[in-house]
């Protein structure tokens, strides 16, 4: 019989603005990491000697985020030499895929007490620091490979969502976010950074603009038309010829921003927190990994999010709360309309248009969000998931302990 996984704590970094002059712009990735090792060891009086392993995501695996980043955390930050690491990538489902790698490894029994998470630099390293296979104009021609921002108003044009309809899902996430800051909602999670002399850098998430509405947002320029005016247009209508013309609906103000952060979450067994003295929040009932049509590439939440529930024996109605990332607006759109869910099941808090998306820490930033709201509200089960490149779709179901 398999083992239960239990997730015994969930912390994250703040959301620093990921450009020259954001609030972790002068932090080293590592440091970044490490200030999160420093926490978990700390907070839960916690015997490095018996975590295992650390999975540790990142979109860009080079230079200051290469060559193995999570084991070199932890020598950095003085754990015990029993704890080794690996660097995962799969894009912006890069930290929920090591925490759904942490969790297999403790339900086989192989492993008592895992960390997973994520680390991103957006304004150290830049988007597209580690290059890319598609990079490459025949890859990409053979491959219909496009930009996202161009797939997520593939998918507005396609069901129907307007720029009306983004802007307003944008405003509200940027009110929700608002008010949780102002609440305190965030601060079970969040560890403030600090330099080597314990001065705080950063505490909050930077790009949150309380008083948001869709009437301001609306007067912003579409952010991916040069794409479309480039050719991405026209190559769409090899794969997707229904579609006469792309109106770009999407903007800086209803897409994900861009962000530094990092997250880590403790999984383990039974009898690992036991011997580790820890208590569990939630277990992780089921994960799900899907492929869908790679050119629109940001569909695959749904499809995660239902086999995950099959796996479960669970339905849409078993969920108390959403968690998907909000790597553009039409994607949550699409999400909610394919699947019935209502706005007030899904991102209560907020997300990533309001407070960015740090590419490979976001999956574990927005479990850790999920159990402190489940926790909060006194309700049972949560479904954190998020789409990524190529057509990649997560999805992990957990229930509060």
């Amino acid at each position: 019989m398999a083992n239960e996984a239990y997730i015994f704590d969930a912390i994250r970094t703040p959301r620093g603005k990921g450009k020259p002059g954001g609030g972790l712009y002068e932090v080293k990735p590592i440091d970044l990491v490490v200030n999160l090792l420093d926490a978990m060891k700390e907070r839960n009086n916690l015997d490095t000697d018996l975590v295992e392993d650390m999975i540790l995501a990142t979109g860009e695996p080079v230079n200051e985020q290469g060559m193995n980043i999570a084991k070199t955390a932890l020598v950095y930050a003085d754990w015990s030499d029993n704890t080794t690491g690996a660097q995962l990538h799969r894009y912006c489902a890069g930290a929920l895929d090591a925490v759904n790698n942490a969790a297999a490894k403790v339900m086989a029994g192989f492993e008592d007490l895992v960390l997973a998470g994520g680390v991103e630099s957006m304004s150290r390293l830049g988007i597209g620091a580690s290059g890319a296979a598609v990079g490459d104009p025949w890859v990409a021609m053979e491959s219909y490979g496009i930009s996202q921002g161009i797939g997520a108003d593939l998918i507005a044009n396609m069901d129907g969502f307007s720029r009306e309809d983004c802007d307003k899902y944008a405003a509200m996430s940027q009110n929700r976010a608002a008010e949780a800051v102002e609440k305190g909602y965030f601060s079970k999670s969040i560890i403030p950074v600090t330099d080597m002399n314990g001065v705080v850098i950063c505490d909050t998430d930077e790009l949150i603009r309380p008083g948001t509405t869709a009437e301001k947002l609306s007067k912003l320029n579409p952010a991916f038309q040069m794409f479309a005016d480039f050719g991405h247009a026209d190559f769409l209508k090899f794969k997707y010829p229904e579609v006469e013309n792309i109106d770009c609906v999407h903007t800086p103000g209803n897409s994900s921003g861009v962000v530094d952060g990092a997250s880590l979450v403790l999984i383990g067994s039974e009898e690992g927190g036991k011997k580790a003295g820890l208590t569990p929040r939630a277990k992780i009932i089921s994960c799900a990994l899907v492929g869908t049509e790679p050119t629109i590439m940001l569909t695959g939440p749904a499809p995660a999010t239902e086999k995950a529930l099959a796996k479960a024996g669970l339905t849409v109605d078993d969920i108390d709360l959403f968690e998907l990332n909000e790597a553009f607006a039409s994607v949550v759109l699409r999400y909610q309309k394919i699947l019935g869910i209502p706005d007030e099941k899904i991102n209560v808090n907020g997300g990533a248009i309001a407070m960015g998306h740090p590419i490979g820490a976001t999956g574990g930033m927005i479990l850790g969000t999920l159990i402190d709201e489940l926790e909060r509200r006194g309700l049972k089960r949560g479904l954190a998931t998020l789409c990524a490149g190529g057509g990649i779709g997560i999805a992990t179901i957990i229930e509060i302990v």
